[in-house]
């Protein structure tokens, strides 16, 4: 595209369809979601990996929970090179995205899984890349369509794109695993399993489309420099700044799980206590804090400080009602998060094979997804969020209580269609109902960090329970229960445990801010 094409004021060429913008940041963000939860978990079982430590990769989930602590580097900071010509949003967005590709590159090479620690590795920095590609489009999405009314087709849009590609790389990696495998097996001495390594490099492939479209946009506001140049140090600044991040990943890794071994942490560790009591730790010290941060002035260091500002003026504004609104987006979208990394090897022990699974993932679950988000876009802009996010939370449960019905019912295709499809149509209402609740949330002085902040800390809580969901249910099996049947029961009912707040959080009104009002 030529740079003398006219472009508004965020350099989005002018008639350039929006939302197909949005459903491309969507999708970027999406398409490598799947690769470090479901399929990893279903990789793991087919080698062999005990329920247990396929639980124990569940907190490789918690990196976008902790996005708040980098986050406000991508509003206060440009990538070197490419915010020359792009501009910060979009500079950020192409480094994260070819994080995203090295990433799966490596989980392909390394396919068989024979190091654990390795396998962790790269699926942490696929983590950190996909949740760092998260913030950066989110902000942007914030600031192109600031109230509500934009919101709603807006984060439809955004989702759209989101979980067709979610949908489209786990039932797509599944399938091309279950088929590529059957081709050799000759390149198994070499550590690399045909099947899987043809599906990560599948989908790094398609996780690098939209990096070139963004590259085509016009020049950003603001910004000097030719295309050409920037691109090139745009480049060699991410390559140095990818092989830095992999080296300090590798070392902190190194630490933690020899701290682990250790304290005698493994598998057979009921690691449920432990996790509770580290949930608890945020609401304590919060109820401790708010009172100081209640009381600053705006010139004071906790309101005015870079790293902390942003996430002090959240409570500044809502004060203890803050208690509250982290509390029920902790539980909102639980059953979603529970049943994303247990759901398929649940499957995959009653008996269906990959491909089944990649056929339900596909056109049922994305179909059924796509319906479920475009009718929560559609209920935030006609209801109350009363209203909206009741409903949300009742179909997002009874898609957790499918599982259960799922068990006991014969192997039938048609029948893991309908619990697949009662699951992604429950998970795209809510999550449609949720993005524009915590984007509302926002104050538009920090976009990129207060959503981040918030959107990490709705899953803090989920995904610690998660990785230990694999303990959990091996427990109850051992306790005589059906395992799989109590954990999804369980999941399901929190869900609707988020009903209990709304009546609370309908009082919930931010106190106006006392300082100049942003100009856009």
């Amino acid at each position: 595209m030529a740079e003398a094409v006219a472009a508004d004021a965020h350099g989005i060429p002018r008639g350039f369809p929006r939302m197909a913008l949005y459903v491309l940041l969507g999708f970027s963000a999406g398409l490598p979601f799947y690769m470090f939860s479901t399929v990893l978990s279903v990789r793991l079982a087919d080698h062999g990996v005990v329920l247990a430590v396929i639980g124990f990769f569940a907190w490789v989930q918690l990196l976008p929970t902790f996005k708040f602590l980098w986050a406000p580097l991508l509003d206060r900071y440009d990538v070197p090179g490419f915010a020359r010509f792009f501009g910060k949003r979009r500079g950020w967005i192409m480094l994260s995205q070819l994080g995203v590709f090295t990433s799966m590159v490596a989980m392909a090479v390394f396919s068989d899984d024979a190091s654990l620690p390795r396998t962790a590795l790269f699926a942490v920095l696929l983590a950190f890349w996909t949740t760092t590609l998260e913030v950066a489009a989110d902000a942007w999405r914030i600031e192109l369509a600031p109230t509500p009314e934009e919101q709603g087709p807006v984060a439809a849009s955004n989702l759209w794109g989101y979980r067709t590609a979610m949908v489209a790389a786990g039932s797509g990696a599944l399938l091309f695993a279950d088929a590529a495998g059957s081709i050799s097996a000759s390149l198994r001495s070499f550590g690399i399993e045909p099947g899987w390594t043809a599906s990560y490099l599948l989908i790094a492939a398609g996780a690098a489309v939209p990096l070139p479209i963004l590259a085509l946009l016009p020049r950003a506001p603001g910004c000097g420099g030719g295309r050409a140049v920037s691109l090139a140090t745009g480049l060699a600044a991410s390559a140095a700044i990818l092989l830095a991040l992999a080296v300090a990943t590798a070392a902190v890794g190194w630490v933690i799980l020899g701290a682990a071994s250790g304290i005698g942490i493994s598998a057979d560790t009921n690691v449920l206590p432990w996790v509770l009591g580290i949930a608890m730790l945020p609401f304590v010290l919060l109820a401790v804090a708010l009172p100081w941060i209640r009381d600053a002035a705006p010139d004071s260091p906790i309101r005015a400080s870079t790293a902390v500002g942003p996430y002090a003026d959240f409570f500044w504004r809502y004060g203890y009602m803050a208690i509250a609104i982290l509390a029920f987006v902790s539980v909102y979208r639980m059953g979603d998060v529970l049943a994303l990394n247990l759901s398929k090897p649940m499957i995959l022990d009653l008996g269906y094979s990959k491909t089944q699974i990649g056929w339900a993932d596909g056109l049922v679950a994305l179909g059924s997804s796509i319906v479920g988000v475009g009718l929560g876009g559609w209920m935030v802009t006609r209801w109350r969020w009363g209203v909206t996010l009741s409903i949300g939370a009742v179909f997002a449960a009874l898609g957790n209580f499918g599982f259960v019905w799922l068990a006991h019912q014969p192997l039938d295709q048609n029948t893991l269609y309908i619990a697949t499809a009662a699951d992604q149509f429950g998970n795209g209402m809510a999550g449609a109902v949720f993005v524009v609740y915590l984007s509302m949330l926002v104050n538009p002085r920090f976009p990129g960090a207060q959503y981040a902040f918030l959107s990490g800390f709705a899953f803090l809580l989920a995904r610690l329970l998660s990785g230990a969901g694999g303990t959990a249910v091996t427990w109850l099996d051992k306790a005589g229960f059906n395992g799989f049947d109590m954990f999804f029961l369980a999941s399901g009912v929190i869900s609707l445990a988020a009903l209990l707040f709304l009546p609370l959080l309908a009082n919930a009104r931010p106190r106006p801010d006392d300082r100049e009002p942003v100009t856009t």
